[in-house]
């Protein structure tokens, strides 16, 4: 069966037990027991002829790469695997004096541990009296639970006041043996500590002080392993798939087929140009505004396909913009020098209508704790309200522009507004500083990034600008291409970890750009009037929206039929890198 004959022998075909397994160690040495598989599959690595090495480079050492794969074996609870690989490379995961270390920490002889602790080979005083300093705690710590306090009192004074460290900590410790409660502050579930699970986390402490050369770190191979998925990701220049598709038997590679380039749907319920769309924070639901005077809760199922929900009617002048609340709960839209309104969105229900006497809104947003809103006004200040309503503060002078975006950092600390026509103020609220972003030509719009170290800010002449803004504003990258003459055109951040920039164009095409490189990758045409906005699914990095004065809305996804041409298959298993796939 299977292309294996009956005459296989049986030790080929049949898995030995564990009692057998079990049965071989008690009888003989684990070096004796050797793995059918091994003439074909025990092969040297290529070592370019030095036997310290391994890998065809020859710059990795084998004493190192052995002792780190022994250490990964232990810690997925491989014990025997590990042992066997100890004895059959000759390459011990540690010296005979560590492991007496090890022992003697884990079974509570303080004393002895710190006489080990010499003789392990460290050369550095600080590490030795730091990591004596560590041992010499959980003796204390543990002397305290069994209640043992004068103990405890005298490893104090004669143990760990002399080592001459960490004096803020003596002082913490000193006031565990007057007051219990203090033993609480230092992160202590109690006084009856549970000493194995308080002795490997010192162990583990210890660890990552002494030099790895002596006690490899945990998860070292897990972390070199990572670093080089990292590395891959990070040199793909299409990167725009779920890590879940990474997989350590091939390099990763993502091809141009995952972006967001094939109409997977078209949106035709606004009856007017849709000047306006934005996905929600957890992307599971999109809203779009018009100037046909409504806005659209639209909801993304899990197949990416949208329905709609709500259809959301009170406006008397076309739908500016809407903002979504930071739970997703709420809603909020601006109509064209009008009021805000706020919506429930599993109702569809007005909840309140934000407005000032004789003046307009043009523009609004939510503070990050969702009880406060900001809206910026005709006479160029910006209002702001709690949720019913009330007028906290209203900012006058130069704090806006008649078209003003304003938007605030997740922190709640720095606000972000156009405050002349090339000119964004970045206001830090809590020191009242001020930075400015100036450009040389008129700024029509602003999106901020995730982290909100980044601004985009699309410029009237055609170009779009990427500004650092962690510290001293910095302009880093340009976008070009697109085009714009007339309208206002907005753009946005997107893509896996926002690798990539979209924006709208007036000749009817969706623009992709590399974020880092500037490189235009992509256009997507298909829409037949100007594309006034675009929007990227924060949750799915392969699903994009575009609002367009050809009354609709086109969802962008990946290309289904190339995908299924591109399906790996590896042992019978097809590997997908999509954005459905979990």
């Amino acid at each position: 069966m299977g292309g294996v004959e009956d005459n296989e022998p049986p030790s080929k075909r049949v898995k030995t037990s564990s009692l057998e397994l079990e049965n071989l160690s008690n009888t003989s040495s684990l070096s004796e027991f050797i793995n059918p598989l091994g003439g074909l599959m025990a092969r040297p690595l290529p070592s370019q002829g030095r036997e310290d090495m391994v890998g065809s480079k020859g710059v990795i050492k084998k004493v190192e790469f052995v002792r780190i794969i022994t250490k990964a074996l232990y810690s997925l609870g491989y014990e025997r695997s590990g042992a066997v690989l100890e004895e059959e490379s000759g390459i011990p995961l540690h010296s005979s004096a560590v492991d007496i270390f090890r022992k003697q920490v884990l079974e509570g002889n303080w004393d002895e541990s710190v006489i080990a602790l010499q003789k392990i080979g460290l050369d550095d005083e600080n590490i030795l009296k730091s990591a004596s300093f560590l041992i010499l705690e959980q003796k204390f710590l543990e002397l305290l639970g069994k209640n043992r306090v004068m103990e405890a009192l005298d490893t104090l004074r004669s143990d760990i006041t002399p080592l001459s460290i960490n004096k803020k900590r003596v002082h913490e410790l000193s006031c565990c043996v007057i007051s219990p409660s203090q033993h609480m502050l230092l992160g202590f579930a109690s006084l009856e500590i549970e000493t194995s699970n308080a002795r490997m986390r010192l162990l583990e402490e210890l660890q990552k002080l002494l030099p790895p050369s002596i006690m490899i770190p945990e998860r070292r191979l897990e972390h070199l392993v990572e670093q080089a998925l990292r590395v891959q990701r990070e040199a793909c220049y299409f990167h725009n798939s779920h890590e879940s598709c990474f997989s350590l038997y091939t390099d990763h590679q993502c091809g141009k087929d995952q972006l967001p380039s094939h109409t997977t749907q078209v949106l035709r319920e606004h009856h007017d140009e849709v000047w306006f769309l934005q996905f929600s924070n957890q992307g599971k639901y999109l809203a779009s505004s018009s100037i046909d005077r409504s806005a659209i809760i639209w909801e993304v199922r899990e197949d990416g396909e949208l329905t709609l929900k709500h259809k959301l009617s009170g406006h008397l002048k076309p739908v500016l913009m809407v903002a979504w609340s930071p739970d997703d709960s709420q809603l909020l839209t601006c109509g064209m020098e009008e009021v805000v309104r706020r919506w429930d969105v599993h109702s569809g229900e007005c909840l309140h209508v934000y407005e000032k006497n004789g003046l307009g809104l043009i523009s609004c947003g939510w503070f990050p704790d969702g009880k406060e809103l900001f809206s910026g006004v005709t006479d160029r200040t910006i209002c702001f309200w709690d949720l019913d309503g009330k007028e906290l503060d209203s900012w006058k002078g130069q704090r806006t522009s008649k078209t003003s975006d304003v938007a605030v950092t997740k922190d709640g600390r720095h606000m972000i507004s156009l405050c002349r026509e090339t000119v964004i103020l970045l206001l830090d609220r809590e020191t009242k500083t001020e930075r400015l972003i100036e450009e040389e030509q008129t700024i029509t719009s602003f999106s901020l990034s995730k982290d909100d170290k980044f601004l985009l800010i699309n410029l009237i002449n055609q170009e779009i600008h990427l500004w650092n803004i962690k510290d001293d504003p910095k302009l880093v990258t340009r976008y070009k291409g697109h085009k714009r003459s007339r309208f206002l055109i907005r753009s946005c951040f997107g893509g896996t970890e926002q690798a990539f920039i979209a924006s709208g164009s007036e000749d009817s095409q969706v623009y992709i750009w590399h974020r880092s490189s500037g490189d235009l990758i992509q256009t997507l045409p298909g829409h037949s009037g100007t594309i006034n906005c675009v929007s990227w699914n924060p949750s799915n990095p392969h699903m994009l929206a575009s609002a367009s004065d050809d009354h609709t809305i086109r969802i962008w996804g990946l290309n289904r039929v190339n995908l299924k041409r591109k399906e790996i298959y590896s042992n019978g298993t097809v590997h997908l890198c999509n954005g459905n796939i979990k």
